[in-house]
């Protein structure tokens, strides 16, 4: 008898979604869907706005990278003025970014994903999440705690608070770098770098003794994108957008600004959340992956030393071909990690952070402007078109996580086709398939208005819709 199962909410994640798996006569999974069913509206609501308020009204996107927005939607305002940013400012929104790397990538990997790869897919469900990792690895724990408190306060010594920070302003930013904030920043580098080190060592140990977990685990072909630098260089605050195939070949390379010359959306009606694709290859051939695992494909090397030791290594797990494991984001993250500490550094250390020339004043209004930047989980545009006082008459924004829908759908498929038995239904099975969501590191919605215990309801439906069966998480 054919039957759906239901996942909702998916845990340990950013944001709200569900999943539907469903199953055939036999009790074999036939497809499974990835949902995200909230719907924001910030395209809309941000109409009528002066376009510089932009860089305070976006960052509510999200509570968890909110730098992020923050970030794309000053370049974008930049844009909208007509001026590039001074170096000073520069240096010290790529610090600020840096900073949102740092605490968004060191949470996911200790608290997020931690509990499924320390404790393992099928761990008592009381035990797996972060509370099981401070008991079964109280040091370690402890250092991951202060890794993001240390990004979290990298970004309120700069824009005063640690959510929706007030920095970045369009030209440039509102305040220059104290030195004291300089030295305390760069005194605490090294310790830090040590953790993800560590990180990278339990990463690593894990995927040597799960090898077999992490090649059957959502492994798949796809294309890839990311920013890099005039040589190739892994980019996170600016640069050229890059797509590979799926056998590491350049599609094409183009200015982000250029950015609906290139990709178009698709829309599916179980699903709030576009899929972004490339027109030259139409839908579906055109999808491709983000984040870590797509950024450290396209990049050719890492300009600092430890991350591109790492990133060397990287290249090679797959024969020199892109890495397709859906797993390895997680290795790929925390090389993402330790290049944003050594950027820090190098960023520190640059006597122009502690300028004060600020600002890029103009006094025109171009009436549209660009911003892009690599989020902590993808490539993330905001597009504001203006009329000539100012005023927003349309947006377009392509979230981060947007561009992994496709993939985060795909992985969802081939996990529960893999791991899920209708006939022999466990609690570790279906946290298989939140795993492939969390791989990927989504940020669904603006998370700060999640708040208490998070259960998890799976729903047995007959084929008439009658309720056959229903198991409780929490």
């Amino acid at each position: 008898m054919a039957q759906k199962i239901t996942i909702e909410p998916v845990t340990r994640i950013e944001g709200h979604a569900k999943v539907t798996i469903h199953l055939d006569d036999a009790g074999q999974v036939t497809r499974a869907y990835f949902h995200v069913n909230e719907f924001r509206g910030f395209e809309k609501f941000s109409e009528g706005r002066l376009f510089f308020e932009m860089p305070q009204i976006t960052p509510r996107i999200c509570g968890i990278c909110p730098v992020s927005h923050h970030l794309a939607s000053a370049k974008a305002c930049d844009n909208i003025i007509g001026v590039t940013p001074t170096r000073t400012a520069t240096l010290l929104r790529s610090l600020m970014h840096k900073g949102q790397m740092i605490q968004s990538h060191g949470m996911h990997f200790f608290e997020l994903a931690g509990p499924d790869l320390l404790l393992g897919f099928d761990a008592d469900p009381a035990i797996r999440n972060v509370v099981g990792v401070i008991q079964a690895a109280p040091d370690v724990a402890v250092k991951a705690v202060k890794l993001r408190a240390f990004g979290q306060e990298i970004i309120r010594r700069l824009g005063e608070k640690r959510v929706h920070p007030r920095f970045a302003v369009a030209g440039g930013v509102n305040a220059p770098l104290k030195p004291e904030d300089r030295e305390w920043m760069l005194a605490q580098i090294p310790e830090h770098i040590a953790t993800t080190q560590l990180g990278l060592a339990i990463a690593k140990d894990w995927v040597e003794k799960n090898h077999k977990i992490v090649e059957e685990f959502a492994v798949f072909p796809s294309n890839y994108m990311g920013t890099v630098r005039e040589d190739g260089a892994l980019q996170l605050y600016g640069g050229d957008i890059r797509v590979i195939d799926p056998t590491g070949k350049l599609i094409v390379q183009f200015n982000p600004c250029n950015y609906l010359d290139y990709i178009a959306e698709h829309v599916e009606d179980w699903s709030y959340l576009k899929f972004p694709y490339l027109k030259a290859l139409g839908w579906p051939q055109g999808t491709y992956r983000v984040a870590p695992l797509g950024r450290l494909n396209v990049a050719e090397f890492i300009h600092t030393p430890l991350a591109n030791e790492e990133h060397k290594v990287w290249k090679k797990l797959n024969g020199g071909r892109p890495v397709e494991a859906t797993l390895l984001f997680h290795y790929a993250r925390l090389i993402e990690l330790l290049y944003s500490l050594e950027r820090t550094q190098e960023l520190l250390e640059d006597p122009d952070i502690l300028g004060t020339d600020l600002v890029a004043e103009s006094n025109i209004i171009t009436g549209e402007g660009v911003g892009c930047i690599e989020a902590p989980r993808g490539t993330l545009w905001h597009h504001y078109w203006t009329d000539e006082h100012g005023v927003i008459t349309k947006v377009n924004l392509i979230v981060a996580t947007g561009n992994n829908n496709w993939a985060m759908d795909k992985s969802v498929d081939l996990v529960a086709k893999r791991y899920v038995d209708g006939n022999n239904l466990t609690e570790g099975m279906l946290n298989r398939v939140e795993a492939a969501i969390r791989a990927h590191d989504p940020c669904l919605s603006c998370s700060t208005h999640a708040v208490g215990q998070m259960p998890m309801i799976v729903e047995v439906y007959g084929p008439a819709g009658e309720l056959l069966n229903v198991v409780r998480r929490n």
